[in-house]
């Protein structure tokens, strides 16, 4: 009887984040880098970045990855389509960095915030929707319906 409970809590949670997925893939995710980090990024590379397994770009400057809050939308479709994984998913992965001296990547608490420290920062990387981006900043990769895009995507932000 429990594992029938626990599967259905499973089923009912995933039912409950599903809303959440088709909202924030409606607009897609552009990832952000401070401007003049403009080389070929793979989904392979954003993986290691954001899990902290590459810290430096190809000209030797150092890295700093930034991240939306857990209850981020942008941050449940980022972290499925590029990491793999949900966001609590990543927290035990986290959980168990930290015993071996790696902490996680910053979280900013909202788009404004990660467009601003990208811009201002050397090595800096985040992920903001499509239309919160300026021209501070570099675009690397698109993010959209779940999956790392091969080129830019066809949105129109005035809908």
């Amino acid at each position: 009887m429990l594992r029938i409970y626990t599967v259905q809590s499973c089923l009912l949670a995933s039912l409950m984040i599903c809303p959440l997925i088709s909202w924030a893939t409606d607009e897609p995710i552009a990832v952000v880098a401070y401007a003049g980090h403009t080389n070929e990024l793979k989904k392979e590379d954003l993986v290691r970045i954001f899990k902290r397994k590459k810290l430096f770009w190809q000209d030797g400057s150092r890295i700093h990855a930034v991240n939306l809050p857990v209850t981020n939308p942008l941050r449940l479709v980022f972290s499925q389509a590029v990491l793999g994984a949900t966001p609590n998913e990543m927290a035990a992965y986290w959980n168990d960095q930290y015993f071996h001296g790696i902490s996680p990547t910053f979280v900013l608490s909202s788009e404004e915030a990660v467009m601003r420290f990208v811009a201002d920062t050397p090595g800096a990387i985040g992920y903001v929707s499509l239309c919160n981006i300026h021209t501070k900043i570099d675009v690397l990769l698109w993010v959209g319906a779940g999956h790392v895009l091969d080129s830019a995507p066809d949105y129109d932000c005035h809908k």
